[in-house]
C-alpha cells in the first residue's frame, strides 16, 4: 500500500520522517532494488544532459 504525504506548507522535518518511515517498511532486498533502479535513472539523466560515462580501459589484441 502506498501512502501520500499531504502538507499545507513546506515542512522538511515531516517530509524526512515520512521518507524514513517508508524506507524502514521495506525489506533489505526491496531497498537494494530501489537503490539500483534509482542509480540507473540518475545515470540515464546524466547521459541525457551531456555527462558521459567514465572512461573504460579497452584491451587491444
Amino acid at each position: 500500500m502506498k501512502h501520500i504525504l499531504k502538507l499545507n506548507g513546506h515542512n522538511e522535518k515531516k517530509e524526512i520522517d515520512f521518507e524514513l518511515k517508508y524506507l524502514r517498511s521495506l525489506s533489505v532486498k526491496q531497498r537494494f532494488i530501489l537503490m539500483v533502479k534509482k542509480t540507473g535513472e540518475i545515470v540515464a539523466l546524466l547521459e541525457k544532459h551531456g555527462h558521459r560515462r567514465p572512461f573504460e580501459v579497452i584491451k587491444r589484441a
